[in-house]
């Protein structure tokens, strides 16, 4: 099964991407809306209410998922303790750059915006906050799974997964040290990345069908969930972690029926997913500046499609600036820094 699951993963999914893609316009979606909500611009609050909870009901389980689909083929190619410096490297390094760039920027633009952000929230990097809390809770994910992950028999991947689900529903009982409950909210979808891969391959031979499953599936769960139930995505427990992995399923089986004649732009939105995360909130935030203040405008939708486009366009033009200019350091820590490259040396392996 090593071998299997190193193949499946090996190249770049293009199904992966369009996850991605998916999951970071509904990232984008859901912080522009709130940014429109929270500004007390005139909207339906109702519909806003029920797409903001289906929204937020599996997004960034979507996220977790698909960083647990590499995991193995990582954790083959790199060992333990080179992936764990990996991650110092991409996710840890990055948290730490863009958590100063913007919180510095929301201090220095706190008349404009709908925060009242302190230098000192700013700099206690050991309480995330904004959206970089995804990357923070992501590399301790990460670290778990480096720790806990010894076998690649289904037995054992069932197993774990039936205890991250259990360690999720009963997540209010379970004392939160250290930011744990970063790890107890939401490992469980990472760990259902990681058995996923082992049966990507069964859903691959009947796309159509699985994906036309998947959305029946998505449409009922949401609906029972939000009307039958009346619940809405704060109230974790079984229903709430139900809606999650169906919903996850779901967008998966689309994206691999959809993928079969991948587009372009599609593909770019995904692999452009982590640049956009840390930067969308900056771009939405001068949108919604650039529109309200200086425009005058007050109509919700037109906050909306601008600000989602302004999230999703600008920072890709910044990503292929940087390329341009050949200036890295911003998205993984340069060579000189970097935690994984100091391992290499210091115990002289070599890169994979």
């Amino acid at each position: 099964m090593a071998q299997k699951q190193r193949d499946a993963v090996g190249s770049r999914d293009a199904w992966v991407d369009y996850a991605k893609a998916i999951g970071i316009v509904l990232v984008v979606y859901g912080h522009v809306a709130r940014g429109i909500f929270n500004a007390g611009i005139p909207l339906d609050v109702p519909l806003y209410q029920l797409v903001d909870s289906i929204v937020y009901s599996f997004h960034m389980p979507l996220f977790f998922f698909l960083s647990g689909l590499f995991f193995f083929h990582s954790l083959h190619r790199r060992g333990p303790a080179a992936l764990a410096a990996n991650k110092v490297d991409t996710i840890l390094y990055p948290y730490v750059i863009w958590s100063l760039i913007q919180g510095l920027i929301e201090v220095w633009l706190a008349g404009y915006t709908n925060g009242n952000v302190s230098l000192t929230e700013v700099l206690a990097l050991w309480n995330p906050r904004a959206q970089f809390w995804f990357l923070y809770a992501l590399f301790l994910v990460m670290l778990t799974a480096i720790l806990v992950y010894r076998r690649e028999s289904r037995f054992f991947l069932w197993g774990l997964l039936a205890v991250a689900a259990l360690a999720y529903v009963f997540q209010a009982a379970i004392p939160a040290a250290l930011h744990s409950d970063y790890v107890v909210k939401n490992f469980v979808f990472f760990a259902l990345g990681v058995w996923f891969i082992t049966v990507k391959e069964s859903v691959a031979r009947r796309p159509g069908a699985w994906a036309l499953a998947g959305v029946i599936g998505f449409v009922a769960v949401q609906y029972g969930f939000h009307v039958g139930l009346g619940l809405v995505h704060t109230d974790k427990g079984v229903a709430s972690l139900l809606v999650a992995i169906v919903s996850i399923l779901a967008v998966a089986s689309l994206c691999i029926w959809l993928a079969r004649t991948p587009a372009r732009w599609v593909l770019a939105l995904g692999a452009a997913s982590m640049g956009i995360y840390v930067m969308h909130i900056l771009a939405g935030s001068g949108a919604r500046i650039l529109v309200g203040r200086l425009l005058g405008v007050q109509d919700a939708m037109i906050y909306l499609l601008v600000g989602c486009l302004v999230s999703l366009l600008l920072p890709i033009l910044v990503i292929r600036l940087l390329g341009r200019l050949k200036i890295g350091g911003l998205f993984e820590a340069p060579a000189r820094v970097s935690a994984e490259a100091w391992y290499r040396r210091r115990f002289g392996k070599t890169t994979p």
